[in-house]
């Protein structure tokens, strides 16, 4: 292998292969750098990944990425990983633009959130910012400053959203790792048509800030193309930060431990529909396979419903809302500028009443009530991640379904925002037409460690998911 082709493959490495090759000195910082930067440079114009791509600033935290290694001496757990940030994070010295016309970006950028201080702290190397829908309102990846984001398996599909720049950087090596945000699926959706690792952890795992109008249907999450690495990332992100009011305490053990110890004895139910889905034939196949694997595991897995109805109505009433707040803050004579989808639920936000918004937390909270008591049988639950392989690109629903919404195509996440539970999202299967499939594995609230183990165990056992078509056979590691 040349030299050149070995620096390119490194853009495939996991983070933990990565940090590896640094410790023993066979590979540097600056190169692994390197080889992100080039597939941001060969495949980012296709498929619009990231809105703010920073070479110069990423090769020079490489740099002295490669003199702390050199020293032995590396500044955190993710010292020279290459990572992307989505923009909808703020990201200090950048401009954080949420996808939106209406946000100047010649102000003061002087203030990292949360998860991006803790990410800067252990060492991580930011190469950019990855797309998200205008605010992050849909789970598609388009908006009105940067245009369409393209699934990295078929640049004419979606690859999903709002966390899709993310999804499909980390997809096409563009960074070994990303942190995305979901509010509704924002991290799994796209996990799920780009074929990732996405895991949305309990509420309050990670810090957030500012205060989000969504309230706590927000969460914050790893984007991966390992289980491993996103256990690794979420050690992190888990860290205290005193601006979060609402923020858990940091765990307190590492998600790594015990990662790989199996799942034999666990009880899981498997729900291929929730109750209320309707899920596509193929997807359904590939999840029911996936799910037998889970069997051979030594896993206790039965066929069960939690006995939920779908909280679609009072999850629009929430988000809508929400989303109806985010948009005061702007000038309203420049509304018009706004995606048209997103200043229609606006206006159907600003409609909300205060007795309906109260409804719909009440409807929440029996939701949470209902999934406790049925964690008090199964120690997890397993779905499909989507009920529909990806569809169009530019699309928020898919053409021809008659549907309206972008949460009408994706009845498997939203839930599990409403309860704050820990849901992961892994590749489980490809269909005919080559698009990636995923098992959505969710666990009672605080079993974050269970739900990577179930899920590492799974990966193991499926083995090597394979990578999009788009990449060059020269830069793909075998």
């Amino acid at each position: 292998m040349t030299t050149e082709t070995t620096t390119t493959a490194l853009a495939d490495f996991s983070a933990v292969e990565l940090l590896q090759g640094y410790k023993a000195r066979e590979i540097s910082p600056v190169e692994a750098t390197a080889a992100s930067l080039a597939r941001i440079e060969a495949h980012n114009a296709e498929f619009n990944a990231f809105c703010l791509v920073a070479e110069d600033e990423a090769l020079a935290a490489a740099r002295e990425s490669e003199q702390r290694w050199a020293a032995g001496k590396p500044a955190g757990p993710l010292d020279g990983v290459p990572t992307s940030i989505k923009d909808l994070l703020l990201t200090k010295g950048w401009p954080t633009l949420r996808g939106s016309k209406l946000i100047n970006p010649d102000q003061e950028w002087n203030e990292d959130a949360p998860a991006v201080a803790a990410m800067r702290a252990a060492g991580a190397v930011f190469v950019g910012k990855t797309t998200t829908p205008e605010f992050g309102w849909k789970g598609v990846t388009d908006n009105p400053l940067t245009g369409n984001t393209g699934n990295p398996w078929d640049a004419s599909k979606t690859c999903g959203g709002s966390s899709g720049g993310s999804a499909t950087a980390v997809a096409l090596g563009m960074g070994a790792l990303s942190v995305g945000t979901d509010g509704g699926g924002s991290v799994r959706i796209p996990a799920s048509f780009s074929g990732i690792v996405g895991m949305k952890p309990t509420y309050g795992t990670i810090p957030l800030y500012p205060p989000t109008p969504y309230g706590t249907l927000a969460h914050a999450g790893p984007m991966t193309r390992t289980v491993q690495d996103n256990a690794l990332l979420l050690d992190v992100l888990a860290a205290s930060d005193s601006r979060d009011w609402s923020a858990l305490a940091p765990p307190r053990q590492s998600f790594t431990e015990g990662l790989y110890d199996g799942i034999k004895g666990l009880r899981i139910a498997f729900s291929p529909d929730l109750g209320f889905a309707t899920v596509d034939p193929e997807v359904a196949r590939l999840v029911a396979r996936a799910v037998d694997l889970l069997a051979t595991l030594g896993a206790e897995v039965e066929t069960a419903d939690p006995g939920i109805q779908d909280p679609i109505n009072e999850y629009h009433a929430l988000w809508f809302a929400g989303a109806g707040k985010v948009i005061r803050a702007y000038d309203e004579a420049r509304w018009g500028e706004l995606d048209p989808g997103l200043l229609e639920v606006c206006r159907q936000g600003h409609a909300v009443t205060v007795d309906q918004y109260l409804d719909a937390n009440a409807v929440r909270a029996n939701l949470g009530l209902r999934l406790g008591a049925f964690h008090e049988q199964y120690d997890l639950l397993v779905t499909p991640t989507m009920p529909i392989p990806a569809f169009d690109v530019g699309c928020e629903v898919p053409p021809g379904s008659g549907l309206k919404r972008w949460a009408q195509w994706s009845p498997f996440t939203y839930p599990f925002n409403m309860t704050q539970q820990p849901a992961i999202s892994v590749p489980c299967g490809l269909t005919a037409s080559g698009l990636p499939v995923g098992l959505q594995i969710v666990g009672p609230r605080h079993a974050d460690a269970l739900v990577l183990r179930a899920a590492a165990a799974y990966e193991q056992a499926r083995g090597e998911f394979g990578r999009p078509p788009g990449l060059a056979t020269g830069e793909r590691r075998e």
